[in-house]
This record gives C-alpha cells, structure tokens and sequence, in this order.
C-alpha cells in the first residue's frame, strides 16, 4: 500500500515540527520559507511555511496511517512518509525526503542549513530510509555481550562516560566508501531509537529499548571496540554489527523524552564494569531466544510489565541500571534537584549565565542577568527556552531541561561544531 498516495483516506493524525539550524555554529536559521509535499508526490506541495526568528515551524498536523499499522506486525507501512524543501536567503537550499509520521505522536525534524559560501561538497538532499521494523535488514551477527579484557587494545577507559559525540560509520565496518559523521550522543540514540522502534509503543517499552540502545552503544565507547581494530570510529550504522543509524532522519517528541530522562544510564551485571553488549532482535523476521525481542518488548510494556522488568524477563534477572560516572563537554553536572522560584546560588548564576549566552542566538528567550538568584526573569527566560526546543514549558528547571540548556550553550558557545 502506497500511503503517500493513499494517505488522505487515513482518519488518524501525527504532527511535525521541523527546526533549522546553521550547520557550522548551530545558530537558527530565520525566515526560511519550507515548502511540504507527500514523498509520494513530490512536486504538489500541500503547505507551505515559515520559520520564526528561533529556527521553529509551527506544528503541522498531518494525515498518518490507522494506529494498529504500529502497534502489531503488519505489511501495511505504519508511518507515512513527507518532504519538504527549505529556502533560505544566505543558503544552500535542501530537500529532505521520506520524514516519518506517526498517528498521534509529534516528529521533529533538524535540519542544518549550509551557506551558500560554506566549503565541501554540497548537501542538497536527505533521503531518510525505512524503518528497521518495516523493511528488510541485514540481522545482527552475534558477539560476546562482555568482551574480554586481556586483549592489547580493546579496554582503554577506566570508568564509563557519556561521550559528547561519537563517530558513525555509515556502512559496514570495512566498507571504505561510507561516510562518518560526528554525531551528539543523545542525538545519536533518539536517531536509533526512532529507527529502531515506534514512537507508539507503550512508554515502558521505549525506555527498555532506550536502555538496551544506550548500553550497546556504551559498550562499544567503552571498550573502543572498533579503534582497537584499526579503524577510526565508535559505531557503525550496520544492522549486521550494531544497530540502524540513519543520517539526517527525524525522531520523535516521546522517544526524545526518554533519552533525556536516562541517557546517563546504561545497563551492567554484577562485577562487571563494562556496559553490557545488549543485543536484540525484532522477535518476528528474526528470531533470537537469548536477546530482547523488540515486539516481545512491546507486547509486555501493554501487559503493564515495567522497563526493568522486561529486561530482565530477556537478559536474565542479574541485570542492572547503571549510571555514568561523568558526562564529556558538559560545563557542570546537573544539582541533583529542580531549580525554581526561591532557588538561589552558584547553580543557578550557572544557569543564568548559560541562558544569557543562548538568548544571544535565541533572541526569543528574554536577556537576564546572572545574579544567581531565580526569580520572575529567569522563569520567563526557561519557560521560553523549553518552548523552543519541544520541552513542557514550566518554567522550573528539571533534568531534561538542565542537560538541554548545557547542550545549547556548548553548541553556540563554539566558534564551529567538530566535523
């Protein structure tokens, strides 16, 4: 079944919001005019938009496929698939194709805008491939889930940390034409997770996936896995080595939440100090008894089944939440609690001063001065920020919104993002 050409038929809805940024310093990019069609029908476009002065469309909201098509195995695509081309005076225009929407769920969609001077090859066009769970994809080749540790070469950090990015291979591990990019962590794991599974999904489910992605991921940080053999990457984008990664994609608001409520987190046993290799598989093309099934997770999370408890219910009863002992490129680590109205001190005179450096690039989020004292202002100012960047505008600083701001701040604090 063709959606883009069928998808009118369709009664359910998802949104879309699409965020611009400058590719080489992550500033917004204002008054882009994006223009939206069906994949399927490219040429007709069905709305056009524009972006405010913080890189921002309004949220679209768009025909998508009937809720079921997600929620079981089905021939039928669950997602249906949108392009839009973006114009912007000062530069490159770009085509990203095949965005997924999913009935009832919010998809965002960066896209980082190059200049019409910038140096390299031009970007015109993302293509974004199927998603793992609809298409055919290579099935993972097993490994040790605890790689040895007496081999010269392979464990090379002492203590687990989350890494500011890491570097995808995009290819098969010897494949020398493929691309790397230099990807943030967190982006990193809302790419896959949304690649991986659907936004649907009972949230419990999308935290025990989150978890395993996360673990996986560490592991491979952790262990240096692919330097210790010659090569010059954390991860590859191979269903066969590791999971799906696929560049320039959109994920979704609720697999985002996620991510940023656990991603110092990963998964252990006991006496074993390196993140646990957890390997899945999707439980119907492929089949895999000592792994998670990612169906399988999903049909628990329904059954009430909490993340750790599907988990476990796959890899066994020894298995643990772990938390990182440090974070790569974040200024200070998060307090340890919410920071609002009456708070006061050093964290705080943190927050503010970050908040005032992105206002500068932000000029929708208020100028306040670092005194280190929260009031009325700097809730305004945080109440701005979580409404530009897709998080519940409160006002109170939690830790979704901690871990965001120091994002921004590094992000614009830079003369231009690593490449």
């Amino acid at each position: 079944m063709d959606l883009n050409q069928n998808v009118n038929e369709n009664v359910d809805t998802g949104t879309l919001r699409i965020h611009l940024t400058n590719e080489s310093n992550g500033t917004p990019v204002q008054g882009a005019k994006i223009s939206i069609s069906y994949t399927g029908n490219p040429s007709q476009t069905i709305e056009e938009v524009s972006a405010d002065d913080s890189g921002n469309s309004e949220e679209l909201t768009l025909n998508a496929p009937p809720l079921e098509y997600s929620m079981e195995p089905s021939e039928e695509q669950p997602y249906a698939e949108y392009t839009i081309r973006v114009q912007a005076p000062g530069y490159r225009d770009i085509t990203v194709s095949a965005i997924n929407v999913l009935p009832g769920e919010t998809a965002i969609q960066n896209v980082r805008m190059e200049a019409e001077d910038a140096p390299g090859d031009r970007i015109d066009m993302v293509v974004i491939a199927a998603h793992t769970l609809y298409a055919e994809y290579p099935p993972k080749i097993p490994e040790d889930e605890i790689k040895p540790m007496n081999e010269s070469g392979e464990i090379v950090l002492s203590r687990v940390v989350i890494p500011e990015y890491i570097v995808v291979h995009d290819g098969a591990p010897g494949d020398t034409t493929a691309s790397d990019y230099y990807i943030r962590y967190r982006d990193y794991i809302k790419n896959v997770a949304s690649s991986e599974i659907y936004a649907t999904w009972p949230d419990a489910a999308i935290r025990a996936n989150v978890l395993a992605i996360m673990s996986f991921t560490l592991n491979r940080v952790y262990t240096e896995w692919y330097r210790g053999k010659g090569y010059n990457f954390t991860i590859t984008s191979s269903t066969a080595y590791d999971h799906k990664f696929i560049y320039g994609r959109n994920y979704f608001q609720s697999i985002s939440r996620v991510v940023d409520e656990m991603f110092e987190n990963y998964l252990s046993r006991p006496n074993v100090r390196q993140p646990i290799l957890t390997q899945y598989c999707d439980g119907q093309r492929v089949t895999c008894p000592n792994w998670m099934s990612q169906w399988g997770s999903k049909y628990l999370g329904d059954q009430g089944y909490s993340a750790i408890d599907i988990l476990r219910n796959y890899y066994g009863n020894d298995m643990y939440i772990n938390t990182a002992q440090g974070i790569s490129g974040i200024p200070a680590s998060w307090p340890g609690y919410n920071l609002s109205i009456g708070s006061s001190g050093e964290k705080v005179r943190q927050l503010q001063e970050q908040l005032q450096r992105i206002s500068q690039a932000y000029p929708a989020i208020p100028s306040i001065t670092a005194d280190g004292i929260y009031g009325n202002r700097t809730k305004e100012a945080v109440a701005k920020f979580q409404s530009v960047f897709g998080l519940p505008a409160t006002g109170v600083v939690d830790y979704p919104t901690w871990y965001r701001i120091s994002d921004i701040y590094v992000a614009v604090s830079r003369i231009a993002e690593l490449r």
